[in-house]
């Protein structure tokens, strides 16, 4: 067994197991400062140990690409095996079912700072990833199959697209009286 220490990072006073998969654990882990999210690939199956590092790089370049926007978590550390991000409250989207007009602005202009930063996130279509804070405002988590680049050639102009397409279908669950001519289309 492996201990859950991860370096740099206050002594942890509680810990609560949120998923387990092939691809390894993720943890809530609350210390004296705040809480956070730690992903540890080292319990990942033998066999899928090389894919679970490999998301897990990506999930580590597209949060570092997007420091400091609100709205998505902060890379605290990662390291070959683990990352450890802040912990965003909130509930998924099939919980919080958002009914608010500015929410569905909200999530537009997130999801266009995190198009010009150079990330495509490739998995909005699972509501579990998009989060109605505390305070009613939106949130993306778990960047696993993020696109992160410095150059939007028509291949990420793609994928942001798709982007957009699951984040209309949404909008279309949640508030179809909400989508305009050109969304409706």
């Amino acid at each position: 067994m492996y201990s859950l220490h991860f370096t740099g990072l206050a002594p942890v006073y509680d810990r609560r197991l949120l998923k387990k998969d092939l691809f390894g654990e993720v943890w809530l882990l609350t210390d004296d400062r705040e809480d956070s999210v730690l992903r540890d690939t080292r319990s990942a199956r033998w066999w899928l140990a090389w894919l679970a590092r490999v998301l897990l790089r990506r999930e580590a370049r597209a949060l570092a690409a997007l420091q400091g926007l609100d709205g998505v978590p902060r890379l605290k550390k990662s390291d070959k095996c683990t990352l450890s991000r802040s912990y965003m409250p909130g509930v998924p989207m099939f919980e919080g079912r958002p009914r608010d007009t500015e929410y569905f602005r909200a999530i537009a202009r997130l999801s266009r700072r995190m198009h010009r930063s150079g990330v495509a996130h490739n998995d909005l279509a699972k509501e579990p990833n998009l989060l109605v804070r505390d305070d009613g405002s939106p949130a993306f988590v778990d960047f696993q199959l993020a696109w992160t680049t410095k150059r939007r050639g028509r291949l990420f102009r793609a994928a942001a697209r798709e982007d957009i397409r699951h984040l209309l279908k949404h909008k279309r669950t949640y508030r179809p009286d909400l989508l305009t001519a050109r969304e409706q289309s």
